[in-house]
């Protein structure tokens, strides 16, 4: 009887789910992050929905018989609150440089109820670059991850252009091009990015049909997820970018782009009076329809980004048909535009209908065109921060200024745009803490002190905190992270990534090697947070963070020894020159060994994801020379010459002692043989570039123990 009772039960169970699924499976997505990352908290936890509050998303959190309760206006609210409750309650937390995420013995209670309202419509991340410099070869598994971390630090805007090359491919295809024409315009997968912003077209190809299918896929299971998460792709919109053979293959009026940086020739600018206009965005979207579905609500595109030529081009009328035509297709969606250099012009935003379009504001940790424009003339805005360029490596961000800015503008004047707030990396692989508390700022009313602040962070970072983590973090905030009033595009560059020379001031193009704080003041803070290791030592975000702070100081002393080596060339001193010169390459060999302690900071883990990306043998091969190419020279391959080169450096374990180590002893014998007055070809650095890219290597890790480790560090800290 009661085994009777038993299955009718379930029976009901199954009914009621069947006829309420979304009561029965509230948040399903959310649960399912919790399987994946923390499963030993996945079986206490219940949610459920409750609405916004005045059409803000909100989350409660509660515990009650050892359940914990989170409560949750949508699914993208419900996992910022299980991310809440991992780092303010548990000290948990994933991130892109190691992960805190073990068992907690006894599940933290929470007094009373906690409710946290966010001030924002929008939480946004990702630059046109991170898809690149960050992601060029990621697959499913981790983009899934990537979701996860979004999701759960509260992210529900996000760009998401993968896949466009078969959208650009079906496009081209049914206005007359052949396979190999198409693929002529579509560029590698570490090129991507420059590509879809109209700068350059077909660099780092020809992909093969194999890799854009692959491509294809992932879109579809990246857009899956974030529906189940409530997060908005931002996808790629027609815009007017089109390759430059088209005017050769129809008769059309396009604006000549022009060059772009390193010399690369842009794709035109379809003039959208022109009746190709209509037909090839209507093609276009008709294809993202079919291959991505109606239910998107987004799209990117900037014309004349970073200099295009819009001379002859009635810029307001242009943006009011790009802006049309995406109406059409996807009624109510928002044009989603880069707030960059001078973009996006007056006169384009005086074509628009304002309601439908959102200017991202990338550079905010050194700008203010959001007070300097007017809100871009009344339009809706996200207070953003770049923060890194290039992905490359290096202590930075303004921490009190991101809040400082944000607080400020929410009670500006234009406080009434202020639409959200986000993260713009060109690579995100990086200061973990600069991501996580621009993204924490989405769901603060007031404004946040950061001294208060990162104690919090410390303990959710490494899982507690002592005296010496306190200090040294406190001095942290004071050098590499504080908010000096100096404008700098990303992390102060390190002496050993440079091209060598005898005045360098800046590795990539627009870097610079000058550290805004005292790197001895630095140096002490690097000295307290080594000395609180003893509780750390198996805590993979403090060994990752160790490794890095280090690093910097490493990176620092060669700033030293690097002058010493030029004021002996100088003096024409041979002597000291040859003694510099050996301890500058013992600092270059000390940094690769270093750095080899961590998969975060070595070559071979991008090299091998661009290995892995691949399924054919070409495409590997060609992804292996993407990815060598990116970080090196960058292209074109015929321009010595070119400003991109060294733009995307890695002080990364392997290509210090290949590349970088190769050059510097290179400029060693061309100096002495100079000083010495002694005929001697000089270095071609391109040259060497060029055949490090052309090489199979893949610089395999061979780790230091961790007794060599602590005495390295040690050395170094001396």
């Amino acid at each position: 009887m009661n085994c009777l009772k038993g299955k009718k039960y379930i029976l009901l169970c199954i009914i009621v789910a069947w006829l309420n699924p979304a009561k029965a499976q509230v948040y399903q997505a959310v649960k399912e992050i919790a399987a994946r990352r923390t499963p030993w908290l996945a079986s206490s936890l219940t949610f459920s929905s409750i609405p916004a509050q005045d059409g803000k998303d909100v989350f409660e959190l509660s515990t009650e018989n050892n359940k914990v309760k989170i409560a949750a206006s949508n699914a993208n609210a419900a996992a910022e609150g299980l991310g809440w409750y991992l780092k303010y309650y548990c000290k948990r937390s994933l991130s892109h440089l190691g992960d805190n995420l073990e068992p907690v013995k006894t599940l933290p209670q929470i007094a009373g109820k906690v409710k946290v309202v966010s001030p924002y419509p929008y939480r946004y991340a990702l630059n046109y670059c991170t898809i690149s410099y960050s992601m060029s070869f990621y697959k499913w598994k981790d983009w899934e991850r990537e979701l996860d971390w979004m999701a759960l630090n509260g992210v529900n805007l996000i760009l998401a252009p993968v896949g466009m090359e078969a959208v650009w491919q079906n496009t081209l295809k049914k206005i007359g091009y052949s396979d190999e024409e198409t693929k002529a315009f579509i560029p590698g997968p570490a090129f991507d990015a420059w590509w879809l912003m109209g700068n350059l077209e077909g660099w780092g190809g020809p992909v093969s049909q194999t890799l854009i299918n692959q491509q294809v896929k992932l879109e579809q299971q990246i857009i899956k997820r974030m529906k189940d998460l409530k997060i908005e792709p931002v996808m790629q919109g027609f815009y007017g970018m089109v390759p430059t053979s088209l005017k050769n293959k129809m008769k059309v009026t396009v604006a000549d782009q022009g060059k772009w940086a390193g010399g690369f020739t842009r794709p035109d600018f379809l003039v959208p009076t022109d009746p190709a206009f209509e037909k090839i965005a209507d093609i276009y979207y008709a294809e993202m329809k079919k291959i991505y579905g109606a239910g998107l609500h987004f799209f990117g595109g900037d014309p004349f980004h970073e200099g295009g030529n819009s001379k002859g081009v009635d810029v307001g009328a242009a943006a009011t048909a790009i802006q049309k035509r995406m109406q059409q297709h996807f009624p109510g969606s928002t044009w989603v535009l880069q707030g960059w250099q001078s973009n996006p012009s007056a006169a384009l935003l005086s074509g628009l209908d304002k309601k439908k379009t959102l200017v991202i504001e990338l550079f905010g940790e050194n700008t203010n065109n959001w007070e300097k424009r007017k809100a871009y003339d009344g339009t809706p805005f996200v207070w953003s921060n770049v923060s890194n360029f290039g992905e490359k490596n290096g202590l930075y961000g303004k921490l009190q200024r991101f809040s400082d800015e944000v607080n400020r503008a929410k009670s500006s004047a234009y406080g009434q745009f202020l639409a959200g707030v986000g993260i713009i990396p060109e690579g995100i692989n990086n200061n973990p803490v600069a991501y996580d508390l621009m993204l924490e700022l989405g769901w603060h009313r007031d404004l946040v002190k950061v001294n208060d602040w990162i104690k919090g962070y410390q303990d959710y970072r490494y899982g507690k905190s002592n005296t010496k983590l306190n200090e040294a973090w406190q001095l942290l905030l004071e050098t590499a992270y504080s908010s000096p009033e100096i404008y700098q595009e990303g992390p102060s560059e390190s002496i050993f990534c440079a091209r060598p020379g005898m005045a360098i001031k800046t590795v990539s193009s627009w870097g610079t090697r000058k550290r805004n704080y005292d790197p001895e003041r630095f140096a002490e803070a690097v000295k307290l947070f080594v000395a609180a290791g003893a509780d750390f030592k198996s805590v993979e975000t403090y060994q990752t963070d160790k490794i890095d702070f280090v690093r910097q100081v490493l990176a620092n002393k060669g700033d030293i020894t690097y002058q010493k080596m030029i004021s002996a060339i100088a003096a024409k001193d041979a002597v000291v020159f040859k003694k510099e010169s050996a301890r500058f390459e013992e600092l270059i060999l000390q940094q690769d060994s270093l750095l080899s302690a961590s998969k975060y900071f070595s070559l071979n883990r991008w090299l091998q994801q661009s290995i892995d990306f691949g399924k054919t043998p070409e495409d590997k091969a060609n992804a292996l020379k993407n990815a060598k190419t990116q970080i090196t020279y960058w292209g074109p391959d015929n321009n010595p010459k070119t400003d991109l080169r060294d733009y995307a450096h890695k002080e990364w374990a392997g290509l210090l002692k290949s590349l970088y180590l190769s050059r510097w002893q290179a400029f060693t014998a061309d100096q002495l043989a100079k000083i010495n007055g002694e005929q001697h070809e000089p270095p071609d650095y391109f040259a060497m570039e060029l055949a490090w890219t052309q090489k199979p290597d893949l610089y395999e890790l061979k780790p230091l123990t961790a007794g060599q480790l602590d005495q390295l560090i040690e050395q170094i800290l001396k």
